[in-house]
């Protein structure tokens, strides 16, 4: 009998077509650049994580996970302490699975049912109540809604140098250094940088750093801090500024968020 573990890549070689991973991770906690031979749905049922591929970056508060391809590179970071629930999914075993890195919306049904995944052997039964609520897991993954762009999805770009730029600015959101300053880090005139970063991301290099903002606000709301100490920590002048911000990109104020995050919330 295979026993649990902590290891992802020890649920690549699993006997059957989801292996669930259980585990506690404190603040902070930085799983390095990886891939997985196995697709694999992120979902914290407490906490906030964040998720960096190549081409995103995607922030996960309760109520939405994340699904990663097989094979596509990634780096995981705790915002806070997490309980994590990862599900490692063979690719082929569901064809409506997605072909693609997204944010899912979690329904109080699939988290309910991704919890309960995990109080069954690794290596359960394929026939009976063990296979059903493994095929209904497939089911409700293939069914889950997309969330919408947002400020938690943030468009990574593949340039080098735009790369850069954007790994410090989002190591520090309330940076004030302006587009120019950006422009002369990245030897480009101020026109070429901006037509670079909006060809490479699909956003304005001032959209692009509000989202990681508001994404790090998300973060740091989550760990506990007052709505105007978030505000200041992450670069804005005034707690209104930041709540007239928030609830515009999230429909909701800052200090109701997590409310709003709740089962049956969203």
């Amino acid at each position: 009998m295979f026993a649990r573990s902590t290891h992802g890549i020890d649920y690549q070689k699993v006997n059957r077509p989801i292996g669930v991973l259980i585990d506690e991770y404190m603040p902070g906690f930085i799983d390095p650049w990886h891939s997985h031979e196995r697709a694999q749905l992120v979902y914290a049922t407490t906490g906030v994580m964040s998720v960096v591929t190549d081409e995103a970056s995607f922030t996960i508060p309760p109520q939405r996970g994340v699904w990663i391809p097989a094979g596509v590179r990634h780096e995981a970071q705790c915002r806070g302490h997490v309980s994590l629930r990862t599900l490692y999914v063979e690719p082929e075993a569901d064809t409506r699975l997605p072909r693609q890195c997204m944010s899912l919306k979690i329904s109080p049904l699939l988290r309910e049912l991704i919890i309960e995944a995990g109080n069954l052997p690794v290596e359960y039964s394929l026939n009976g109540r063990e296979a059903r609520i493994m095929e209904l897991i497939l089911d409700e993954i293939a069914e889950a809604v997309e969330h919408p762009a947002s400020a938690l999805n943030i468009p990574m770009p593949t340039d080098a140098r735009l790369v850069r730029i954007c790994r410090s600015i989002m190591s520090d959101p309330a940076s004030e250094d302006d587009l120019d300053h950006w422009a002369d880090v990245a030897c480009m005139g101020r026109r070429t940088f901006t037509r670079a970063f909006r060809r490479e991301t699909g956003v304005s290099f001032s959209e692009w750093r509000q989202q990681v903002r508001l994404a790090e606000a998300v973060s740091m709301l989550a760990s506990g801090k007052s709505v105007t100490t978030v505000a200041y920590e992450v670069g804005y002048n005034s707690p209104s500024a930041f709540g007239t911000m928030f609830q515009r990109a999230f429909g909701t104020p800052p200090s109701q968020y997590f409310n709003h995050l709740r089962p049956g919330g969203e």
